[in-house]
Formats: C-alpha cells, sequence, structure tokens
C-alpha cells in the first residue's frame, strides 16, 4: 500500500512538472520572456492515477510500443475528457477550458495533442519501470 501511494505521489508530481514545461515552452513559442508555465491543483490527483493503469502496463508489456503508445494515448484523451467533464459538473467549469479551437472537443480536449499523449503514455511506462526497478 505504502509503494502505490508513493507511486500516485511521484505520477502527479511528475505530470505536473510535465505539464508546467510544457506550457513554459509555448510561453517560449509566443515570445514571452517570462517563459511562463502553469498547470492546475486538479490535475495532481488526475496523474496521480497513473497509478491505477500499473496493472494494466504489466499486462501489456509484450505489445509492440507502437501499439501501446496508441493505447495510452486513448487511454489518456479518455481520461481527460471524464475528469474534465466530471470538474465541470462539480464546480461549473473545467480548468483547462480549451474553447472553440477547431482541434477541441466540447472545450475538454485537444485532439492536436494526441501526440504528445502518445509520449507521455510511453514515458509512463518507463516511470513505471524506473519505480518497479529501484523497489525490487
Amino acid at each position: 500500500m505504502k509503494a502505490k501511494i508513493r507511486h500516485f505521489l511521484i505520477y502527479g508530481a511528475v505530470g505536473w512538472i510535465m505539464e508546467i514545461t510544457f506550457t513554459g515552452i509555448g510561453s517560449i513559442l509566443r515570445g514571452d520572456p517570462r517563459l511562463t508555465g502553469w498547470t492546475y491543483l486538479w490535475m495532481f490527483p488526475i496523474y496521480g492515477s497513473a497509478v491505477m493503469l500499473e496493472p494494466v502496463h504489466d499486462m501489456i508489456r509484450h505489445v509492440p510500443a507502437w501499439l501501446r503508445g496508441i493505447f495510452w494515448t486513448g487511454v489518456i484523451i479518455a481520461v481527460e475528457y471524464f475528469s474534465g467533464l466530471a470538474i465541470r459538473v462539480l464546480v461549473g467549469v473545467c480548468p483547462w477550458d480549451y474553447g472553440e479551437s477547431a482541434f477541441a472537443v466540447d472545450g475538454l480536449i485537444r485532439l492536436d495533442y494526441v501526440p504528445f499523449w502518445y509520449v507521455v503514455g510511453l514515458l509512463f511506462e518507463r516511470l513505471h519501470n524506473l519505480l518497479d526497478r529501484v523497489e525490487s
């Protein structure tokens, strides 16, 4: 149980770091010299919930990486959509509302982020592998 809590905290922190870095890079691309990066407190438990996907990762390790990446992309998009929807129902607004972007779906996900989620899914696999090695 302690390992699962530790993994939850690590996934949450790593997710925050990735998101702040991603948005900070967006700041660079917009020409903002402040390099502003951000995330939302809501994101910590959402990223942390990756701990619940560790058994799935254990079951699909034998599947080629390119196919696992596609699988994780779908999972991440679904988690982003439904967690955003749940937050919107709970508090009246989704913090990451993508508005009416051509790639946005209900303001909750952006289809142009698919390549990033593909990479994130495979990176979280590597993090899971590292945590398993460190703890064994």
